[in-house]
């Protein structure tokens, strides 16, 4: 694939991640209005005291990676399962935002792909 086009993908989602990653943490944009399902969802998190802050630092911790270029493929798999939990979460409980979360998750899968031959002694 195109190195440049990977480098361009793999740093806008670094820099998505890094900014909703720390959204969690200083809640610097505005909340979205969800259906009750969601909200249930999103209050239990909060109220756990460490589920949303746990998430918000993987997704910082992960952006970081991918800016610095460091560690890549350990960090598409760490991502893997958040952003399989970001459209499932869009696709069942708030369908209205599940853009955003289906990019993530297909530049995602493109880096994944792209780093394939890494992964492959896992398979």
């Amino acid at each position: 694939m195109n190195s440049k086009l990977t480098m361009a993908l793999r740093i806008l989602l670094g820099l998505i991640l890094v900014v909703f990653g720390a959204n969690k943490f200083l809640d610097f944009m505005p909340h979205m209005e969800m259906p009750e399902p969601a909200g249930k969802l999103m209050m239990a998190m909060m109220a756990s005291g460490y589920m949303l802050k746990l998430v918000g630092a993987t997704e910082v911790f992960v952006g970081l990676l991918l800016l610095i270029k460091k560690w890549v493929p350990l960090s598409l798999v760490l991502l893997a399962p958040i952003s399989t939990n970001m459209v499932l979460f869009h696709l069942f409980l708030a369908p209205a935002g599940i853009g955003p979360a289906a990019i993530v998750t297909i530049i995602n899968v493109i880096l994944i792909y792209d780093n394939w031959s890494k992964f492959k002694i896992l398979f």
